[in-house]
């Protein structure tokens, strides 16, 4: 055996020196690395490697590695080059050597010299990327009998992302173009963008599972039990669902056990839904009971019986009219809540103690309202919206019934709200009767396909939508009443130096890892011509995504707007690598470097809040799954 081993290998190599090249007629790219025409050192065994994207346990590939004898290991992808090959080789170690295919046609599936390389491998492992291009490539070809006569022998494989995704025996192949979402998939898992694909690869143990990978980090349970629902509406009774956490790997040995290796705490999830599907094309999913259990790195799967030895966690999750529901959490889920009541030039003693006190408990009602949401495992959407409520009904604050008057002595309320999981948002500016405007901008965001609606018409909508209405004489105050009246005796009068950035705002982390934020406002006393600031506007004084951060600012808009923020806040993140804190103090450099004023509170994709200022306070609150409410006004008055 090994002498035709070698053999083969040096056929290998006289075909296709030089080891790099690239733009072979044939549709794929080679690389290599290591001596391939070495003798394995150890002995072959079968297992499979379920890797969930991002980061790799180097301790899976060690376990990998042993398996296939730490003899040659195949990388198959269609995009990118040699980095994995290298990481293998490199900076994990044990392998003899290491090829890569990068195919770029079908034509390479049919290639007798993929397919020899394919049978000398000791070990396949197939990269991320995009799975249509698998199953276009690869399906009812050469290379998909190579990968199953791999298996057959007792030599391991393995796949992260893309390439998990393709092991199950039911596979979502995303031949749409696209990548299906856990809202969208729940809505219509009989539908187009639910593309599933039978009959692709047969691996051991897999042949009613679907994988799914990237899992909690982006709330892809939903979508996997709309997987299984199609598969089990299509004919297989059996199918189950089997979903990875980012930076972890589920390892399966020979016999069907399997144990999780991981980078950060995370999972291997079974789902197992009870029962027939309610999943008729075009309408959403109903499915009374799905058993959901997690696997961490001091339990065990067994695969023939889907036993769980020891689980990180588990429960009955319900999906009705395409809403999923109590699904379990991981262990170690947190959450975190910031909200902001605005800024201003707040020096101590310019509140006497009883408006302080009022101020906090404002500030308290609001985190306990949106607390109360996260702690019982709901939506960081969910929450905003519940934190910023009672700081819109609350007079205090430059919002809702606390709005300040126009130029025309009439409340115009603005409102934003963006769900980071989805990158969807809804937003509202110059509404006049409408109670709680950040419920009608969630409303714009899941109700209508536009994200801004104005004056009028944004009026009608809530109307339409049975969004609460009330009298306009529900928003004025006294108080703001008598600074509309000081504005028109004296425009520079009526500024209130305690609050001068009358704003609301709210983001949160919940315990799936996703973000939201919400901002609402009065706007600015005597505003004219239809103006409109930032906090509506999305990018500007509202903004969230999942893995970068949530933002709402305070201040004066028209320098938020130009300096796009809230956006920015995130971006600095993604993109310069900053933390949260030094991005959200950064952004706010920005806008004092042109002439703004003002505050924003942000928080990213691990909990990590900011407060950043350049007044001297920010009526401003925090609360977390570890740690006690509390909150601030002034500026030098820190929250942990």
């Amino acid at each position: 055996m090994h002498t035709l081993r070698r053999s083969i290998a040096a056929l290998l190599l006289a075909l296709m020196a030089p080891a790099v090249h690239a733009g072979t007629p044939a549709g794929y790219t080679y690389h290599s690395i290591g001596d391939v025409a070495a003798k394995t050192p150890g002995r072959t065994t079968a297992g499979l490697m379920l890797m969930g994207g991002g980061g790799w346990p180097h301790d899976a590939w060690r376990w990998f590695l042993a398996r296939a004898g730490n003899g040659h290991i195949v990388v198959l992808r269609a995009s990118g080059g040699a980095e994995a090959g290298e990481e293998i080789y490199k900076d994990i170690g044990g392998a003899a050597s290491v090829e890569t295919l990068v195919f770029d046609d079908r034509k390479a599936s049919a290639d007798p010299k993929v397919l020899a390389i394919l049978a000398h491998a000791d070990g396949i492992f197939i990269a991320g990327g995009d799975q249509a291009n698998y199953v276009r490539y690869w399906k009812d070809s050469p290379v998909a009998k190579a990968l199953d006569a791999h298996v057959a022998r007792g030599r391991p494989i393995g796949g992260t992302s893309a390439g998990l995704a393709i092991l199950g025996g039911i596979a979502y192949g995303a031949m749409d173009g696209g990548s299906v979402d856990s809202i969208t998939a729940l809505g219509d898992p009989m539908g187009p963008a639910v593309t599933m694909v039978h009959g692709f690869l047969h691996m051991p143990f897999l042949a009613h599972v679907v994988t799914d990978t990237h899992f909690n980090a982006r709330d892809r349970l939903g979508r996997l039990i709309a997987f299984v629902a199609q598969a089990r509406a299509s004919g297989d009774p059996k199918a189950i669902g089997i979903g990875v956490d980012e930076k972890a790997a589920l390892c399966v040995e020979a016999d069907g056990t399997a144990t999780l290796h991981t980078l950060d705490g995370g999972h291997a999830w079974l789902v197992e839904p009870q029962g027939t599907p309610g999943a008729t094309a075009g309408k959403p999913l109903d499915w009374a009971a799905v058993k959901v259990t997690g696997i961490g790195t001091d339990g065990a799967l067994d695969l023939r019986t889907l036993k769980v030895t020891s689980p990180a966690f588990g429960g009955t999750a319900s999906v009705r009219a395409g809403q999923l529901t109590g699904a379990p959490f991981p262990p170690n889920a947190a959450w975190s809540l910031l909200i902001h009541g605005g800024a201003g030039v707040v020096s101590r003693g310019d509140l006497t103690p009883e408006q302080d006190k009022a101020y906090r408990q404002g500030l308290s009602e609001a985190l306990a309202a949106g607390s109360a949401v996260l702690r019982r495992g709901g939506s960081s959407i969910d929450a905003v919206e519940a934190a910023l409520r009672p700081l819109e009904d609350n007079p205090l604050f430059n919002a809702g019934r606390g709005a300040v008057f126009d130029a025309e002595g009439k409340n115009q309320l603005d409102a934003a709200i963006m769900d980071g999981a989805t990158l969807r948002a809804g937003a509202v500016a110059g509404v006049s009767a409408t109670k709680n405007p950040v419920t009608l901008a969630r409303a714009v965001m899941e109700r209508s396909r536009h994200v801004l609606l104005t004056g009028p018409g944004a009026d009608q909508f809530a109307r339409e939508q049975g969004v609460e209405q009330v009298d306009p004489g529900w928003f004025r105050t006294e108080k703001r009443w008598q600074e509309y009246l000081a504005w028109k005796r004296d425009e520079h009068a009526a500024l209130d130096p305690t609050h001068r950035f009358g704003t609301v705002g709210a983001v949160a982390l919940d315990m799936r890892g996703h973000v939201a934020a919400a901002t609402s406002t009065g706007g600015l006393t005597g505003k004219r011509w239809g103006r409109i600031g930032d906090s509506p506007i999305i990018g500007a004084g509202t903004y969230a995504a999942d893995r970068t951060c949530a933002v709402s600012a305070t201040g004066t808009g028209e320098y938020f707007i130009r300096e796009s923020a809230a956006r920015q806040v995130c971006d600095r993140i993604a993109w310069k690598g900053q933390t949260v804190r030094d991005a959200a103090n950064d952004t706010i450099e920005a806008i004092g470097d042109i002439g703004g004023d003002g505050g924003l509170i942000a928080i990213d994709g691990k909990g990590h809040a900011a407060f950043a200022m350049n007044t001297e306070g920010m009526y401003r609150g925090l609360a977390t799954s570890t740690a006690p409410a509390r909150t601030a006004i002034y500026a030098d008055e820190p929250i942990p």
